[in-house]
């Protein structure tokens, strides 16, 4: 359609309120719709803000993108001033165009509305008969999307490096990604002059041979080649034999310097296609004033997008005209694949990944490695990763990656939900595998530290896994653990230095609740006293005694031990530290006995209070021995010799805080006490030969002990002190039993003893209001001492049994780029819980400083954030999305599948956040590895 000015006039003759009203006339009589095959014009936008600035009287424009600073030049003149010809020359990439037989080349990293404006033909002929200039950058609107009904300006060409065999010459061409295979073929024989009959084209990627290109009605994107494809154009005899000097690994014996190199554009941002369509959002943009002007298509929250109301614009007409910049390419969800793409996303917008497997790494493909997957993973990840950064894409189904994943990772096959940290784990640990540059693995024998300093141990630890490992994911992300290990029984300590690729953390609830327990002092340093203190919901038995160790002020030769009392016994003991808390109810009574920490091979006396009391259903009104108030626990050594009168030097110091004041110092002295506070320490009871010359006889000192022996027979203490107790050889515990007469009860303030509170008097646990969790808490949870699980037991070389050390983790060295996993899902047998735990971690100056075992390295270690993976939902049916940072354009995005979006900064914190990816921050003092 061929539209003029009125009368014939020239722009010349008309003012710059003619010019728009004649620009809208031509919007308004374009067709409301599109179609496959129509022309619109890249015209850049310097030149096109120059016009609006004319003829909307100078008025400024701003985008959401931002003006430049030659725009902002342009709008500050006082005048209206008439642009001169069209300039589009910013848009061309002349050294490409002169060494193209493509003609005129784009620049890789336009983006419309921040470089360009697209218009339809009609409007670009108008332009050219007011302004003349160009050169014209016509673009033909071609269909896309699943089901081929959306309508997208295709900015970006396929563009394809083809090789011809056996003469080893080359070609680059672009060709629309909705031609056919056919036509690729047609057209490499006619720049190649070749009979059609005589050729077949290959798909050459990284210049080997994948698979033969036969089916010829299928379109190119159909057949997924992608931009910067490499097609091998083989020249066939007659006979069908190949008249080339391909070897077998696809690449020639000679010419290979020829061959062309992948394309390395930058890979922070570049144009073409997007999967959202429209202009920027911007209230205040003085183009949202004339409706006319404004593009047709908002931005839209799917792929499948609605016109808005106003049809006929000024540019594009119902078609999206936005394109996907390299990096901002989206990925469909072909059947619970999301797990998938938010990984995949995370690792591609990994900078040093983006440019590694951009350039050329081939030859770092270790295509013999028992470990590896014949390079096949790298070969399809790098494949996947070209095609996510290439300018020009729309969303596409990784289908040939997901197929090769589920060959090498069954677990991962079919269309069930997986967890994304476990893909990402398996990814991480195969393409180091396929890249690993250690052809042949030598054999060493790691050495214990055996007291050497920490610096060379850790040293010798790392080279020893480089001469083994060594691949652009170690370079990446593999730092250095230390792990101490400490024998429980012989107090072997082991210290090794093991590399990590991920660091799991774990979550402690913020939901927490109030336990009461009473903590009991053994050695007769005070009366026993009740503590209340606030643990996590969902933690465990190591939480508790963590927090009551804090609250009893506990000293640092003693640990805590704790009791579960029921009918005023002890029913059982809370030894494993992993047991989860939910095990005590409410109503529970709970006992803690201070004890030393470094005792060998001991039993438990408990100490069981009994009281006279009328026992009912008796008709003459008899009384009975009946238990009361709380146990009381003392250690004892196995290997020690006991008498009884140790027993009841032992008891003595036990009730000894709990000694009326006006018999305190004439029935037990001081002297006694320390006495027995020293045969604590040492885990032995020699008594002390002065107590009992001056106190043996003063029948007094002799409380009314039984001892259960292990013939269920009681053994009266109050008599025979100088006799050996023999202790039941297989009990952990022995029972002694103190009968409190009414005379005895005088002396001792036994309330002490009685009275024990439940758990939580009151029922339920209140509601606490949930407070944000910190990464540095969770790194702290993950760095502290705890003992290993009992399927999880560590062999000691000392003691050549298997013995439930107690670890500790430091962290040691740092990579490049530090992978966080929060460990939101817990799986038991009955059960699978998630936590929605927020936690609040840095987006910036993540420091790690303070966290570094090894002291020698005084630099900073400092992180920034760059992408993350969320889950949202249950662990049956939920979602994954991934949340990145374009570092150069310093923005962040939402990659939801197939859709992405803009973000703000404090969009990327939420209680969703699953896998954090962080990167050194790039400051002076930073230090590699």
């Amino acid at each position: 359609m061929m539209v003029v000015s009125p009368a014939g006039c020239s722009s010349t003759e008309l003012s710059p309120e003619e010019e728009l009203h004649v620009i809208k006339s031509i919007s308004m009589a374009a067709e409301p719709q599109a179609t496959v095959g129509d022309t619109f014009c890249l015209v850049s936008r310097r030149w096109w803000e120059k016009w609006i600035t004319y003829v909307t009287h100078n008025k400024k424009i701003s985008t959401n993108d931002g003006p430049s600073s030659d725009l902002q030049d342009s709008n500050s003149s006082s005048t209206s001033k008439r642009p001169s010809s069209i300039d589009n020359s910013d848009l061309i990439n002349e050294l490409a165009s002169d060494n193209s037989t493509m003609s005129i080349e784009l620049h890789d990293t336009l983006q419309e509305h921040t470089h360009y404006i697209l218009v339809p033909e009609v409007t670009w002929n108008q332009f050219c008969a007011w302004y003349g200039g160009g050169p014209k950058l016509a673009r033909k609107v071609i269909s896309c999307g699943e089901s081929q009904t959306e309508l997208t300006v295709e900015v970006y060409p396929l563009r394809l490096h083809l090789h011809l065999m056996p003469k080893a010459d080359q070609c680059t061409i672009r060709i629309s990604k909705r031609e056919t295979i056919g036509a690729l073929h047609k057209k490499a024989c006619e720049i190649f002059q070749l009979n059609s009959e005589h050729v077949r084209i290959w798909d050459y990627f990284s210049h080997r041979k994948h698979a033969l290109i036969i089916d010829l009605d299928k379109t190119l994107d159909d057949a997924n080649v992608q931009m910067d494809h490499d097609i091998l154009v083989e020249v066939i005899d007659d006979g069908g034999g190949v008249t080339s000097d391909v070897q077998e690994n696809g690449f020639t014996k000679s010419h290979t310097s020829a061959l062309v190199e992948p394309s390395k554009t930058n890979y922070s941002i570049a144009g073409g296609f997007s999967a959202s369509k429209g202009v920027p959002r911007n209230d205040n943009s003085e183009l949202s004033q004339f409706p006319s002007l404004a593009p047709a298509i908002k931005e839209s929250e799917g792929p499948a997008i609605k016109e808005s109301e106003d049809n006929k614009t000024l540019v594009s007409v119902g078609v999206s005209t936005r394109g996907s910049s390299g990096g901002l390419t989206g990925l469909l969800n072909f059947g619970n694949t999301c797990f998938m793409n938010s990984a995949i996303q995370c690792l591609v917008h990994t900078p040093e990944f983006a440019r590694y497997f951009r350039e050329n790494y081939i030859p770092e493909i270790n295509w013999h490695n028992p470990l590896g997957m014949v390079g096949e993973l790298a070969i399809a990840f790098g494949d996947l990763l070209r095609k996510l950064w290439a300018p020009g894409r729309t969303p596409f189904a990784p289908r040939q990656f997901k197929s090769k994943l589920a060959r090498f990772a069954p677990q991962f096959s079919g269309y069930n939900q997986h967890d994304s940290q476990e893909l990402l784990a398996f990814l991480l640990d195969g393409l180091h595998e396929d890249l690993n540059r250690v052809k042949d693995k030598p054999y060493i024998k790691s050495r214990d530290a055996d007291g050497r300093p920490d610096e060379e141990v850790a040293d010798e630890y790392w080279a020893n896994h480089i001469a083994r490992n060594d691949s652009i994911i170690v370079d990446v992300c593999q730092g250095q653990y230390k792990s101490t290990l400490v024998c429980p029984v012989c107090e072997k300590i082991s210290v090794t230095f093991d590399p990590f690729m991920y660091l799991s953390l774990p979550l402690q609830s913020t939901t927490t609740r109030t336990m009461t327990v009473t903590v009991f002092s053994c050695d007769g340093s005070g009366v026993p006293a009740t503590c209340t203190v606030t643990v996590p919901k969902q933690g465990r038995c190591r939480d508790l005694i963590q927090a009551l160790s804090g609250a009893c002020g506990l000293r640092q030769n003693e640990k805590v031990f704790l009791a579960e009392i029921r009918n005023h016994l002890i029913n059982r003991f809370l030894e494993d530290p992993l047991m989860s808390l939910s095990t005590i109810k409410d109503d529970d009574h709970l006992s803690a006995y201070k004890i030393p920490k470094f005792m060998k091979n001991t039993k438990f006396l408990q100490l069981i209070h009994r009281r006279q009391e009328l026992e009912t259903g008796n008709a003459r009104g008899s009384t009975g021995w009946k238990a009361y108030g709380t146990p009381l626990v003392f250690p004892v050594s196995c290997d020690a010799t006991i008498t009884r009168g140790d027993i009841q030097l032992i008891v003595h110091t036990m009730l000894s805080p709990m000694l009326k004041t006006e018999q305190g110092h004439s029935d037990f002295s001081d002297t006694d006490t320390s006495s027995v506070a020293s045969d604590l320490k040492n885990a032995s009871f020699e008594a002390d030969p002065t107590c009992k010359e001056n106190n043996g006889p003063n029948k007094q000192l002799n409380l009314p002990l039984k001892l259960v022996d292990g013939n269920n027979a009681c053994i009266d203490l109050s008599v025979g002190e100088e006799r050996t107790v023999r202790l039941p050889p297989n009990s952990l515990s022995v029972l002694l039993f103190i009968d409190w007469s009414p005379k005895l009860l005088q002396k001792y303030e036994t309330h002490y003893l009685e009275k024990l509170p439940e758990v939580f008097k009151y029922g339920p646990a209140k509601k606490s209001r949930a407070e944000p969790l910190s990464l540095y808490t969770c790194l702290e949870s993950f760095l502290r001492e705890e003992p290993l699980v009992p399927e999880d037991m560590w062999f000691c070389p000392q003691c050549e049994e298997r013995r439930q050390a107690s670890k500790k983790l430091d962290l040691w060295r740092l990579p490049e780029v530090l992978v966080i996993h929060l460990k939101r899902f817990s799986y038991s047998r009955s059960m699978k819980h998630k936590l929605e735990t927020f936690v609040n971690f840095p987006i910036h100056d993540f420091d790690l400083t303070n966290y570094i075992a090894n002291k020698n390295n005084s630099s900073r270690q400092v992180y920034d954030l760059y992408a993350l993976t969320n889950h949202y939902g249950s662990m049956g049916s939920g979602h994954y999305t991934a949340h990145i940072k374009l570092i150069d354009e310093n923005r962040w995005y939402n990659f939801d599948d197939s859709h992405i979006s803009l973000i703000n900064e404090d969009e990327v914190k939420s209680n969703a956040a699953y896998v954090l990816f962080y990167r050194r921050a790039r400051t002076d003092s930073s230090l590699k590895k």
